[in-house]
């Protein structure tokens, strides 16, 4: 890898999960969209900084786990009086499709994003899973045409606030969704149909994820795809989206331009750091990854596509 190291910038969430799926409960563990990205893109990165926000159930050694893995954790805010946000999901034999059982907002029913100003000129900038009036926020913190902006979402964000999510993909220079979502978003089947009708949104290149069947990117002239990492042993999926986001961004910000051909390549990274989260509850596996790990995968993959 290049010793470049761009800065990546991160919002999204630092919460608190509690999940079932047909191999276990994980009972109440550390999750988040935030908490994914940034310890995927930690992996790789060196100057990683986390926007998010927390309440006073949040400890000491919960924010210390992230600044071991060289994570600034200075604009992650605690809101005195407030818990953290709180998901509880139960996943379907197929490990596709689950049921939320409890949301609880919480401390993010008060987040207000404060860039600081040692991260308003942040190379990447990657916009997790959150309200698109959260993320509008951030991009009218930072300097745009420093930046390499990353967007994320999903569905219910398309179903309750449309208009703001269209505005947050304007400005964006990658979108990364799954197929469900492309075509929500575009109502096109195809997905280099819904690819072309997501540029005229704004963005130049979009990552679509097709679960167990790997991802595909498009510009305007190219596209390309990867498989899915074979995984041995499926305990639990969350989060392994936002690892892929995570790793992607981790590994684009070691390299010296960021074009189709790195982001060909920060793909494979995202992936194979995926494939480690879905091996484990929460992101325990993530956390404790290196790039060494990383590397002997790399290996059996480049074996598995011959």
């Amino acid at each position: 890898m290049s010793q470049k190291n761009k800065h990546v910038l991160i919002t999204g969430t630092v919460a608190f999960d509690d999940i079932e799926t047909p191999k276990g409960s994980s009972g109440k563990i550390i999750g988040g969209s935030g908490t994914y990205i940034a310890l995927a893109a930690s992996v790789f990165g060196k100057k990683i900084s986390l926007i998010s926000v927390i309440g006073n159930d949040f400890l000491d050694k919960d924010i210390e786990m992230f600044q071991s893995k060289n994570i600034n954790t200075d604009m992650i805010e605690k809101i005195s009086g407030e818990k953290s946000f709180y998901w509880k999901g139960k996943y379907n034999s197929n490990f596709k499709t689950r049921d939320t059982l409890i949301t609880e907002l919480n401390a993010l029913e008060k987040f207000n994003p404060v860039v600081k100003d040692s991260s308003k000129n942040a190379e990447i900038v990657v916009l997790g899973n959150l309200h698109p009036s959260v993320q509008l926020s951030v991009l009218d913190q930072i300097e745009k045409k420093n930046s390499f902006v990353i967007l994320d979402t999903m569905n219910f964000w398309m179903d309750t606030s449309m208009d703001e999510l269209i505005l947050a993909i304007s400005k964006t220079d990658l979108i990364v969704i799954n197929d469900e979502e492309a075509e929500q978003l575009t109502s096109e089947k195809k997905l280099d149909s819904a690819a072309n009708k997501i540029f005229n949104m704004g963005p130049k290149i979009v990552i679509i994820k097709k679960g167990d069947k790997g991802s595909e990117i498009f510009n305007s002239e190219k596209r390309f795809s990867i498989p899915a990492f074979p995984v041995n042993c499926l305990i639990d999926p969350t989060g392994a989206g936002d690892c892929f986001v995570g790793g992607l961004a981790g590994y684009l910000s070691t390299q010296e331009q960021i074009d189709f051909d790195s982001l060909k390549k920060s793909m494979v990274f995202g992936t194979l750091v995926a494939s480690y989260c879905v091996e484990s509850f929460g992101a325990k596996r993530v956390q404790n990854l290196n790039f060494s790990q990383i590397e002997k995968r790399l290996e059996i993959f480049k074996a598995y596509l011959g």
